[in-house]
């Protein structure tokens, strides 16, 4: 095997196991989330169900302008998302272009002087985490539409055989979406965890495992959490 360009030699062991950490946190993350045992459902599964009784309950909502305000807003905050995570990107790249003054900066703060292609390696971490965020905001965004025309679709009386039907396939649409939409805010977070690789190793390392502190408390530890777990019953209503 050949040696190793001298450049990487800059990058030692504890870089390797920030970065692997840091991607275990994005991979194990969604993996534990998405498929949380039923003892113990994440936040993200909680909502599943509450998205296909939404969908249940407007076959028989008249009107449904309600419906239709909540996809648009669902749609917009995808958007919103793309568009910051498209801006995010290109400020990246332009960093590229441009890393003298994050290279002095980093410098500074990390005590050491590394050559150009170490710092475009840790921004083009980041970039990968930017990257498929974008890719999953805009996807989410085009299902949210798919889940409206199904929305559409349902007939207007709701004795009719294909009114259910048609809302449960809108409801399961909506559920991959919110999916695709949590996975580009998880990639967000990495990286912006990502980003403290430019301090060095210890700091990609911490800011790894408090990233996967933040994700799984929210999902499966959360106040809003607790709240979806209590029971749909008029006394817990009257308590709380």
């Amino acid at each position: 095997m050949g040696a190793l360009p001298p450049e990487l030699a800059h990058f030692t062991r504890l870089d390797a196991v920030g970065v692997a950490l840091l991607l275990g946190v994005w991979i194990c993350t969604t993996l534990l989330i998405e498929n949380a045992p039923r003892r113990w459902p994440s936040t993200s599964n909680l909502m599943a169900d509450y998205r296909r009784e939404w969908m249940v309950q407007f076959v028989t909502r008249d009107p449904r302008i309600f419906d239709s305000q909540m996809i648009g807003q669902l749609r917009q905050g995808t958007a919103f998302f793309a568009s910051a995570t498209l801006i995010a990107i290109g400020g990246a790249l332009a960093l590229l272009g441009d890393l003298e003054q994050v290279i002095g900066l980093a410098d500074d703060l990390s005590a050491g002087q590394r050559p150009m292609i170490v710092w475009e390696i840790k921004i083009l971490l980041v970039v990968l985490f930017l990257v498929n965020a974008f890719l999953k905001f805009v996807w989410s965004n085009r299902l949210f539409g798919y889940c409206a025309v199904l929305m559409g679709a349902v007939p207007n009386d709701p004795g009719h055989p294909a009114a259910l039907a048609r809302a449960r396939k809108a409801g399961e649409i909506n559920i991959t979406a919110a999916r695709g939409f949590n996975r580009g805010l998880r990639a967000l977070y990495c990286a912006l965890a990502a980003t403290a690789w430019l301090l060095g190793a210890h700091a990609l390392i911490a800011a790894a495992l408090v990233t996967a502190l933040v994700l799984l408390r929210r999902e499966f530890a959360s106040a809003s959490r607790a709240v979806l777990m209590q029971p749909d019953t008029a006394e817990n209503h009257t308590k709380t």
